[in-house]
């Protein structure tokens, strides 16, 4: 079964077109959404949840099409996190707590104790009063406090320090140890992705460029890195992008397409989504 199902989602606004995107969350995974700022991974996000209309296809959310009446009551186990976390700015952590525990049928008030402490949030400080990152964390805490089934995240690990984000990718790990637990992480830091994702999905201006398994992506591509006048050696139908510079030139391969004569280097998630960004076949 697939935790979120889409097909040939469209949306249309003045300037901007997201157009065909189509891919699958099997459950139990983590699927990683990236993309340059104004790609459409917040618009896919908020499609996913019906909070906009779509101008064509379809979603299906744990199995329930998001146009279905029934997908209203299934949100209780769907866990939101949105790039601008936003509570009422007078509410202190606890309150913001016992709001939760009228709005969330399962709200599990130990384990939001539990995490508000372990992100080191204070109890009474007013959420108006909050950085942001200190926001974000309270969010995720919301987030995994009523018990979801999948967790939806928009840029959860942006204003972050490094050794938080370390901590909250080890949360999230833990949430899909779970075998119907799964994420949809969209994210502009790829290091976070390439830790934790089990797919990714990129989206380049409102089209979806590719959808594979992290791990075959890192197989299939490598980096050939060499002076510009020997590019001509590589086979041509090998070569997904190439980026030149004044000591050389550096090649984004299929591995399987070049001798292993040839001298390749491992690459990294961060270098494929940049060279398919900037024009990879």
């Amino acid at each position: 079964m697939n935790a979120i199902e889409i097909r040939n989602l469209r949306k249309e606004y003045p300037g901007f077109l997201l157009d065909d995107i189509s891919f699958d969350l099997p459950c139990g995974s983590i699927v990683g959404l990236v993309g340059e700022n104004g790609a459409g991974k917040s618009t896919t996000i908020k499609l996913i949840m019906n909070a906009i209309r779509k101008d064509g296809g379809s979603v299906k959310v744990l199995g329930t099409d998001n146009e279905d009446p029934a997908f209203l009551k299934l949100k209780n186990d769907i866990g939101v996190v949105l790039d601008d976390a936003y509570f009422p700015e007078t509410l202190s952590a606890v309150n913001v707590g016992k709001v939760m525990a009228y709005t969330y049928r399962s709200w599990d008030a130990a384990e939001y104790r539990r995490l508000l402490s372990w992100f080191s949030l204070p109890d009474k400080k007013a959420f108006a009063d909050y950085s942001r990152g200190m926001k974000m964390k309270l969010a995720i805490a919301v987030a995994l406090s009523h018990r979801p089934r999948l967790l939806i995240l928009d840029e959860a690990t942006s204003g972050l320090d490094p050794m938080v984000r370390d901590e909250v990718v080890d949360v999230f790990n833990d949430f899909t140890r779970e075998e119907d637990h799964s994420i949809l992480l969209s994210s502009h830091i790829v290091s976070d992705l390439e830790k934790i994702c089990d797919y990714i999905a990129f989206i380049h201006k409102g089209r979806l460029l590719l959808m594979e398994e992290k791990d075959r992506l890192l197989e299939e591509y490598a980096v050939a890195r060499l002076p510009e006048e020997q590019l001509a050696d590589l086979p041509e139908e090998a070569v997904v992008g190439v980026k030149k510079g004044a000591y050389g030139a550096e090649a984004l391969v299929r591995r399987e397409l070049v001798s292993p004569s040839f001298p390749l280097e491992r690459t990294t998630l961060e270098e494929i989504i940049l060279f398919l960004a900037k024009g990879g076949r």
